[in-house]
């Protein structure tokens, strides 16, 4: 049995792929204006294009439109906010006050992104022993959808600042999902190549040496 020929990803992808690893950006900062026809969509294809453990598939997109659902998960995001202020002090508090952690008020696309942790396909395939493996692979499709969404001009930005029970309880989800992320999206206001929080002091880049180690 023989192969498919595989493409040739040339140095000039190779050079453009590095530019959307660069530039792909945690996003607070949107124009309220809705994404083009049929985008998201095309953008959930690509992001379902993801691996998985066992090809199951985990991940569960929820596109929260209704305006009662938003407005409390803007309340739950400002109450879990104010909680996490609580952990600072001083220069750290007053920094972390002054920084703008979500987009839910103008992003035109609010994503629910769920794991569930029994799937049906995959039959436990690669699980038995690191079951988190579910939500690393829903993982991988969030950051699937955020490449793809980098590509065409779109941003992104994850909103991990929330009660995560209450989300599934406000969403509705079967008792065997998890969130993974909630993610606002639309086009950026402001395009930079640095992240936010380097820019307005909170944590800089620190160099792969400080992560790396050969056993």
């Amino acid at each position: 049995m023989t192969g498919q020929a595989p493409p040739v990803f040339d140095a000039d992808f190779r050079r453009h792929f590095e530019e959307l690893l660069r530039w792909r950006r945690d996003v607070r900062r949107f124009r309220r204006e809705p994404l083009a026809p049929g985008l998201l969509h095309q953008l959930l294809e690509l992001a379902d294009l993801a691996p998985s453990v066992g090809n199951c598939q985990p991940w569960r997109f929820v596109v929260v439109e209704d305006s009662g659902v938003r407005a409390a998960v803007r309340a739950n995001f400002q109450a879990a906010n104010a909680a996490a202020l609580d952990n600072y002090q001083g220069e750290r508090a007053r920094l972390y006050a002054s920084l703008k952690l979500s987009g839910l008020d103008d992003a035109p696309v609010h994503l629910a992104v769920f794991a569930d942790l029994n799937p049906a396909q995959g039959f436990g395939l690669g699980r038995q022993t690191m079951p988190e493996t579910i939500e690393h692979s829903a993982t991988t499709a969030v950051h699937t959808f955020w490449l793809a969404a980098r590509a065409f001009g779109v941003g992104v930005g994850w909103v991990s600042i929330l009660d995560p029970d209450e989300i599934n309880t406000l969403l509705d989800c079967p008792p065997g999902w998890h969130l993974v992320a909630y993610l606002c999206v639309g086009y950026p206001v402001e395009e930079h190549e640095d992240p936010e929080l380097e820019r307005h002091g909170w944590q800089g880049r620190t160099p792969l040496s400080t992560r790396l180690s050969v056993k």
